[in-house]
């Protein structure tokens, strides 16, 4: 009785396996792709004095460390993020506000005109040294008996706190918070000092990803901070799901094997997207009101979008033939 169990059991696992083996390419589960964000210039109001008066004006801290952050999450990989470039269009489409930085729904519509899953915003709360409640002077003066700028003085320290939220760009809540400390000091020396006398700032900008700003002692201890900020946005990744969204549209133009449509990026249709497309036959009417209530249609075949710009997209033909202007075309995209 053992043995004809063992043997049923094989005989499963072996019809599981061959069932497996013949399911149809696109019946088989597409891996998921990781969670798309953008990462918003984070506010820096509360440093802002502190900052320019290190580096003698005023620099934008918060766009510096965003840039270095980027760059460790790109690494990292548990996140796909998007390009600077796309960020910037949309803001300035949008006329965003830096004052906008670490606001949760502004941000979470800018999110939602990218396409992104979640959008990040965040604050740095300290940037400099430990008293920076202390008042303080201009650029290149005594700060509470530390050196600034290029004035050098013993036993400089250096401290950066950032505090990051991940918010959902469908509902603006806060998907998962996020913080990194930096802390560094060094003897004989500025905050800017031991990094070959770096000055990769000015016009507002600073490299925070040079080497040279890395050896400061303000450098070592950004870094230190972003590099926490990032393993604990990246520990957080498993609270970002993949949005899912139906786009519907319609043929605009047919030139030869190109069919073009009415919808592209901004609807959030990307590279690879494919449609259903169908052509309605008859519509019917509400006989006392005169309204369309349901509309009869016919599959005419699938397109698969080949280029995508803002407003429009061009698609091949994956089945089917005889497209027309005026068919109505569905995806389910992420």
């Amino acid at each position: 009785m053992k043995a004809h169990r063992i043997f049923t059991a094989l005989v499963a696992a072996a019809a599981l396996l061959v069932g497996a083996a013949i399911l149809p390419a696109h019946a088989q589960t597409a891996p998921k792709r990781r969670p798309r964000i953008a990462v918003m210039d984070f506010d820096y109001g509360t440093v802002q004095t502190a900052s320019s008066a290190m580096f003698g004006t005023n620099v934008d801290v918060g766009k510096g460390i965003v840039d270095l952050l980027v760059t460790g999450l790109v690494k990292d990989g548990s996140f796909s993020v998007i390009e600077r470039q796309a960020l910037d269009k949309i803001m300035a489409e949008q006329n965003f506000s830096n004052s906008n930085r670490a606001d949760p729904t502004s941000a979470a519509r800018l999110g939602k005109l990218l396409g992104v899953d979640a959008i990040i915003v965040g604050s740095i709360t300290e940037f400099g040294n430990e008293t920076k409640k202390t008042n303080l002077g201009g650029g290149g003066g005594n700060w509470h008996g530390i050196g600034l700028g290029g004035v050098g003085h013993s036993n400089s320290k250096a401290n950066v706190a950032i505090t990051a939220r991940i918010v959902d760009v469908d509902t603006g809540e806060i998907l998962g918070v996020a913080d990194g400390k930096g802390q560094s000091s060094r003897s004989s020396t500025s905050m800017l000092g031991g990094g070959g006398n770096w000055s990769g700032f000015g016009g507002g900008h600073a490299d925070f990803g040079s080497s040279d700003f890395q050896q400061t002692i303000i450098g070592e201890a950004t870094k230190q901070a972003v590099d926490q900020l990032a393993v604990n946005l990246d520990a957080d990744s498993s609270k970002v799901g993949v949005r899912t969204i139906t786009v519907e549209g319609t043929v605009a133009a047919v030139e030869g094997s190109q069919i073009i449509l009415n919808v592209g990026g901004k609807a959030g249709i990307k590279v690879g997207d494919q449609f259903d497309v169908v052509r309605v036959t008859k519509e019917i009417k509400d006989p006392t009101t005169g309204a369309v209530i349901r509309r009869l249609s016919t599959s005419v075949g699938v397109l698969k979008a080949t280029d995508v710009d803002d407003l429009s997209a061009i698609c091949a033909p994956v089945s089917g033939s005889d497209f027309k202007i005026g068919d109505k075309v569905k995806t389910v995209t992420q």
